[in-house]
């Protein structure tokens, strides 16, 4: 009977007595494995020059195949992945946790799968996603990474489906395809987590999505109700002001003749950059016209160029100071229930919490 140590420092061998003395035990599987390299033979030195040529093709073939079998593999073994509406950020080991947390398993844990089903965090996650694709990739673990492409692809699914924000989309592909295609390249190959084929073949598959993108129709709807060209203009004219995307203004102004004329409202433009700009900065790229004009919607462009603009995101997570909780609020049932998200013990949760941007959620588990 093999004894089993209870020191919880030992690396978990499992020893056997025997007329020697103790042995470490070992499973067969590892016997089996000892065994079958010990029977492997070089085949250069089975076939001839005449079978070199059968047997390059019989490998090209069977690497091909096994590609394609790695890649199906990756999608069908799908692990459950936990569905947390919280989890405790701990960055350091202590006397009582041996651990802490990663990004890897923060992406894991929460539920990451359903807020993309909710029009108020779709745009937090996909940005989240964004900033990982650029700089973090590689940070995460070979279950983090799988779950990475799981949520992407159901993602690309929905916009392909209800026709919604595809830009968004085409921005995240295209920096995940780049980033993709330098790792695998160039001297990235070390940091890549699982076999090369699976990664090219998420590389192909990115492709695929970016060609569905680019190929999408979006369907007329036939509604015989009121239409947005039946609003009065002040109406139009509120709707553009509400709008905190450039691209999102230049859009809606091809809908109709007077959008297009409320959406080139130097006003407008002007409210646009002060929103997302400070004075030093739009001042140094003030595009002028021939008649001395400062063409705001101009400037608003050329300062995207040079510095980030202002997110807005109607829902994104939080994090408790008091407890060191990163969790997901829901409104709904903060009002309702006066509840807070999470099992706070704090006197007055609601003075702990800070929202979390996509890129203080990275910044959350810099060590």
């Amino acid at each position: 009977m093999p004894f089993l140590g209870q020191d919880w420092r030992s690396p978990g061998w499992s020893w056997i007595k025997t007329e020697d003395g103790w042995k470490r035990y070992e499973s067969w599987s590892q016997e089996l494995e000892r065994e079958n390299n010990q029977c492997n033979i070089n085949h250069s030195i089975i076939l001839n020059s005449e079978d070199e040529e059968i047997f390059n093709n019989e490998e090209h073939e069977y690497a091909s195949k096994k590609r394609k079998k790695d890649h199906f593999r990756n999608d069908a073994n799908t692990p459950c992945f936990y569905r947390e509406k919280w989890i405790y950020v701990h960055k350091e080991s202590t006397r009582e946790r041996h651990s802490y947390c990663t990004l890897g398993e923060a992406f894991n844990r929460l539920d990451f799968s359903s807020a993309i089903q909710d029009i108020r965090r779709f745009n937090y996650v996909v940005r989240l996603l964004q900033l990982i694709a650029k700089s973090q990739l590689t940070s995460l673990s070979g279950v983090a990474q799988k779950n990475y492409f799981n949520i992407l692809d159901k993602i690309v699914r929905k916009v392909l489906d209800d026709h919604q924000n595809p830009r968004l989309i085409k921005d995240l592909l295209q920096d995940l395809s780049s980033t993709l295609c330098i790792l695998i390249r160039g001297e990235g190959k070390s940091v890549l987590v699982g076999n090369i084929n699976i990664w090219l073949c998420r590389l192909e598959t990115i492709l695929t999505w970016q060609q569905q993108l680019q190929n999408l129709q979006m369907t007329k709807h036939v509604n015989h109700g009121l239409t947005l060209s039946d609003l009065p203009l002040h109406v139009l004219s509120n709707i553009l002001y509400r709008l905190s995307d450039g691209w999102d203004i230049v859009t809606l102004g091809q809908v109709t003749p007077a959008l297009s004329v409320l959406s080139e409202d130097r006003q407008l433009w002007k409210k646009l950059c002060q929103y997302h700009f400070a004075d030093k900065q739009f001042c140094r790229h003030l595009v002028l016209s021939e008649e001395g004009h400062v063409e705001w919607k101009r400037t608003y462009f050329a300062l995207q160029k040079y510095y980030p603009t202002r997110e807005q995101y109607g829902d994104t997570l939080h994090f408790c100071r008091h407890c060191s909780i990163l969790f997901w609020k829901d409104c709904r049932l903060a009002l309702l229930f006066k509840d807070s998200g999470h099992p706070c013990t704090a006197a007055d949760p609601d003075s702990c919490f800070t929202p979390v941007s996509p890129q203080h959620f990275i910044d959350l588990f810099k060590f």
